[in-house]
């Protein structure tokens, strides 16, 4: 039986994409490697966001190529759509694939204990910054009755949360006919039993839609989490980036969300050091990071991406200040981070634990609804269990808790 590992880059849809392939490889007659073991195959699904995503790429194609010169070596993802002719010249390099954007769906998913579903892939926003319009393709959404069944099938492995992902969230359904909207989605994923809990991987602000947030408010699956990339707090530097929205619309939408849904945490990504990003426009973000206080927030620095339109803007600002400005965020996104955990020490709330900790093998870590990460010590086997604990600590990045 032929031997193959995968390996993946980037976002939760590369994840699911890698285990639509997956499927499909051990469906006729591969065996998946173990880590310790050399594969005859190896799949790597690429990133290519930015440009360190990139170098990771092109460095964990190396390392499997060193791990075992004589495999196949199979390149694909969103830098085979972007930089096809730099990765044929890496030697070694057997096949390069380009994929579509459903495959055949999942069944399963290795390794995880909350599952990814794929609705929706492409993007139609053009931020003058990103290249996922240009690899991933305009926006595309699944037939509903193709991820009910999914959904379904999902629950039957055991799964209880389900993480719903695309590249554009809240574009679901628009190209269909006739249109839906995600709101549709969540509504019949609700009635599936076993699904316990929904979570919304990202969206963007003008897709919050009121009917979304009072879903939320009134939903006992749907978790009260939402990722919105905030990517600057200054309206100068958002108009450039060609963000759909200003500093004002943000900061009202969170309010509105966060009055509608008392425990609901924001999540965020922010882009530092955008070509003419002043003082000025970066205290704008500190600012705004500050007033919406958000549980984590993801920082990048800006990175040029070729065939984007900010790649050709004057006014770079040097890698020196980007870092410093990164540092300065981070600090702010940490006491945002325990400003939104404080109120939560002393309640009990539910955690899915996932997996035991690797340097404390005595706890398990899990995630609350609102996506806290938790610490519980316990001998028993808690994997894919919800279990009520008091949250006692804040430690670093996690909440120490006890089992009820």
């Amino acid at each position: 039986m032929p031997t193959i590992k995968f390996r993946t880059l980037g976002c939760k849809v590369n994840q699911y994409d890698t285990q639509s392939i997956r499927e499909r490889f051990l469906g006729h007659g591969f065996k998946e490697a173990k880590k310790s073991e050399k594969a005859e195959s190896y799949l790597i699904n690429t990133c290519t966001v930015t440009s360190s995503a990139d170098q990771k790429s092109r460095s964990v194609i190396r390392s499997c190529i060193k791990e075992n010169p004589r495999a196949k070596i199979i390149v694909t993802g969103c830098m085979v759509s972007d930089d096809r002719s730099s990765l044929a010249k890496i030697k070694g390099v057997s096949w390069i694939i380009s994929r579509g954007f459903f495959g055949e769906g999942v069944t399963d998913f290795y390794g995880h204990t909350r599952a990814f579903l794929k609705i929706q892939d492409g993007c139609d926003n053009f931020c003058s910054y990103c290249k996922v319009s240009l690899v991933r393709g305009r926006s595309r959404s699944r037939p509903l009755a193709e991820i009910i069944k999914e959904g379904e099938a999902l629950a039957k492995k055991g799964f209880k949360e389900i993480v719903l992902t695309g590249i554009c969230l809240g574009a679901y359904g628009r190209d269909l006919s006739p249109q839906s909207n995600l709101t549709n989605v969540i509504s019949k994923l609700e009635e599936i039993t076993g699904i316990l809990r929904i979570r919304l991987s990202s969206i963007e602000a003008g897709d919050v839609t009121d009917a979304l947030i009072n879903q939320m408010a009134k939903s006992k699956k749907l978790c009260p989490h939402l990722h919105i990339p905030i990517q600057s707090g200054d309206n100068e530097i958002l108009k450039k980036m060609k963000r759909k929205y200003s500093r004002e619309f943000y900061l009202e939408l969170i309010k509105k969300i966060k009055q509608k849904v008392p425990r609901v945490s924001i999540t965020t990504d922010c882009l530092v050091g955008f070509p003419q990003e002043s003082e000025d426009n970066f205290k704008n973000t500190l600012d705004l990071v500050r007033k919406i206080a958000p549980l984590k927030t993801h920082i990048f620095p800006f990175s040029a991406r070729k065939g984007t339109s900010a790649c050709e803007f004057k006014g770079m600002n040097n890698s020196d200040l980007i870092q410093e400005r990164c540092r300065k965020l981070k600090q702010v996104s940490q006491v945002s981070a325990l400003s939104y955990k404080k109120p939560f020490l002393g309640k009990v709330v539910d955690v899915l634990l996932e997996e035991r900790v690797k340097a404390r093998p005595d706890f398990w870590q899990g995630y609350t609804s609102n996506y806290i990460r938790v610490l519980v010590k316990s001998r028993d086997n808690l994997k894919n269990k919800i279990v009520s604990v008091k949250l006692k600590e804040i430690k670093d990045d996690d909440i120490l808790g006890t089992r009820i």
